[in-house]
């Protein structure tokens, strides 16, 4: 039965030109999403500016008020019209879209906003007097003066309200005020150097107060992060910077051990630029793919630069997607480089990871509390100490201790004090409790070794190495497997034929759109010919890149350490003990196990006595 299609029969639509007012309304579809969005072009504005000092203040999370003040350049009263006309802009002459260096460039974002909201714009330069313009629902009101000091302030008000279904899509007030406020975070990272204020009128309270920070680059980004992301990243996370081809990485990426249970403390910027790049996350959660649980994810804050020609920042109207030239050396980069972090940190673990260990040892209240007037019926002291006596084996008929009645402790392994340097990182072994746990003794405190976990890692960066060295054994298989494959997925994957055969898959064309497994890797042992292709071919359609299989051969070495590691339950020796804690030190990423729990805790004495009171 034919399908019934009504707008057959009606007459052919006539092609008409919208007018200047509705199509501000679309466009602001594309640019402002929800009140976050206003805010980070108003203050992407500022930062264009020049401001060193941005105000932003909100009422009902954005939809009732927004109003951005900044000390910027301004503009003339002769230029506020223009600058509410589409396309508009005084950031780029349109000759190079590819060479940008501003935040903003389309000028799109005042005329959308204008068009489906009530907007204000009060501006004054140093040489010129203030001028205010008026904007609702895209009718533009004359300009008329007003007083201001040097710089710009955007108030934009009912924001939606010419386009009320929108409003319908709003989240709550909370909701959108917490956007708000990450939007603003996420530019502030981005700006060391800028004072940024975020307050909420309804409530009456500042709620990001961010002064601008002061000497070289690192040190002011390092505080800015701590401002932000709290100062246990920055005292959890390293340094990041190595360049390779013209592309820069800066920033920080937290230890394994310092790891969040969401992405929600992962920050990537280019060119200064807040993005959200799938590329770019897929690189982070690959550089940390030997170290994280598959459920736990990395805390970072990168920044990437390069020459404004080799990325695309005009793939989208809210800019928060890029396009690389070669986006392979940017992954390279993000890879290697928080991997050589990594390395380098040695067998550093998360601080983070002794303070949950002395609040688990704090002792919690337990039973009422004693008031001082109870103090009067409780039986005093020595009273209690003379039943005590009266009771205890241990004690003579004076009450005093009689230790030759005590019982002999039982048989201990007693590890000599000169065994081992306490000077050393992990210090010297001093006993084996539950026969899983090693103690030591450093200068300054105790460590605490989970004995599986840190022999798990040692055995696993072993076997890397000699993998590394040998390279990887493939097995032939007796009958090849084919497997069909579109002419555009066949094509993609013998572009990578070489790299796989590096990892012990070998694969050729077998006619037509089919390729032909040859060879697998060995230590796969059986494996899915079709199912590890497949898995290839999506993850190169999705990153450009493929780590699967590499991801499956480190899974396996992964199970080969865990079987060859020494055993919970096994007791030590003195030496072999601290043999095991010299190794540590020698090992990079030893401070945590293959999946990114930590192998030891350090406690500091000065810690010890303060859970005794000592302090």
């Amino acid at each position: 039965m034919q399908a019934t299609r009504p707008n057959i029969s009606q007459p052919r639509a006539v092609i008409r030109q919208l007018d200047e007012t509705a199509a501000n309304r679309i466009a602001a579809g594309e640019v402002v999403e929800r009140p976050a969005s206003a805010v980070k072009e108003l203050v992407e504005n500022a930062l264009d500016a020049g401001a060193t000092r941005i105000r932003v203040d909100y009422a009902g999370g954005g939809k009732t008020l927004i109003r951005v003040s900044d000390d910027g350049c301004g503009m003339s009263g002769a230029d506020l019209p223009l600058a509410m006309s589409r396309h508009a802009t005084s950031k780029i002459d349109g000759s190079d879209l590819l060479n940008i260096h501003t935040f903003g460039f389309r000028g799109e974002a005042l005329p959308s906003l204008g068009a489906v909201g009530r907007l204000t714009i009060t501006s004054r330069t140093k040489d010129d007097d203030g001028a205010e313009i008026a904007v609702t629902a895209g009718k533009i009101s004359p300009v008329r003066p007003a007083a201001l000091n040097t710089g710009t302030t955007v108030e934009l008000r009912d924001l939606f309200f010419a386009t009320p279904a929108r409003l319908k899509f709003m989240r709550t007030d909370r909701a959108e005020a917490q956007a708000i406020a990450d939007t603003l975070k996420r530019l502030a990272m981005a700006e060391p150097y800028v004072g940024f204020t975020l307050t909420d009128i309804d409530a009456e309270r500042t709620v990001l107060q961010l002064d601008s920070e002061q000497g070289a680059l690192f040190d002011a980004l390092e505080a800015r992060l701590a401002q932000i992301m709290g100062r246990e990243f920055t005292d959890n996370a390293l340094r990041l910077n190595t360049e390779r081809e013209g592309v820069r990485l800066s920033g920080y990426a937290a230890l394994p051990t310092y790891s969040r249970g969401s992405s929600v403390a992962q920050y990537l910027f280019v060119n200064g630029r807040p993005v959200r790049d799938k590329m770019l996350y897929g690189a982070l959660r690959a550089a940390y793919a030997d170290v994280l649980a598959r459920d736990r994810h990395p805390a970072a804050a990168l920044f990437i630069d390069c020459d404004p020609e080799l990325v695309d920042v005009n793939v989208h109207p809210a800019k928060a997607e890029v396009h690389f030239r070669d986006p392979g050396i940017v992954r390279g980069l993000v890879v290697s480089g928080i991997r050589h972090a990594l390395a380098e940190a040695g067998h550093r673990a998360s601080g983070t990871v002794a303070a949950a260990t002395l609040g688990a040892m704090r002792p919690e209240p337990s039973g009422p509390r004693i008031w001082q007037m109870d103090y009067a019926s409780r039986p005093s002291f020595s009273a209690m100490q003379t039943a005590y006596a009266a009771q205890s084996p241990l004690h003579d008929a004076d009450g005093v201790i009689d230790y030759a009645m005590a019982e002999a402790p039982a048989p201990f392994a007693r590890i000599e004090p000169e065994s081992g340097p306490t000077d050393a990182p992990l210090g010297a072994a001093r006993a084996q409790v539950h026969e899983n746990y090693i103690i030591a003794q450093t200068s300054d405190g105790i460590v605490i070794v989970d004995q599986h976990a840190a022999h798990e890692r040692l055995v696993y960066e072993r076997l890397k190495r000699q993998m590394a060295e040998r390279g990887i054994a493939a097995q032939a298989l007796l009958i090849p497997e084919i497997v069909p494959l579109s002419q555009g997925d066949a094509q993609r994957l013998l572009e990578h034929a070489d790299s796989l055969e590096k990892l012990g898959l070998v694969i050729e064309p077998f006619g037509g759109d089919a390729i032909a497994v040859r060879e697998t890797p060995a230590e796969l042992g059986t494996v899915n010919a079709r199912k590890l292709v497949l898995d290839i071919l999506d993850e190169l359609a999705d990153l450009g890149q493929s780590g699967t299989l590499g991801s499956r051969l480190d899974a396996v070495l992964s199970r080969m350490a865990c079987h060859g590691s020494i055993r919970s339950g096994r007791q030590m020796r003195g030496e072999e003990m601290n043999a095991l804690l010299r190794e540590m030190e020698a090992t990079p990423l030893s401070g945590q196990c293959n999946h990114g729990r930590p192998t030891y805790v350090e406690l500091k004495l000065s810690d010890i006595e303060k859970l005794f009171g000592r302090r």
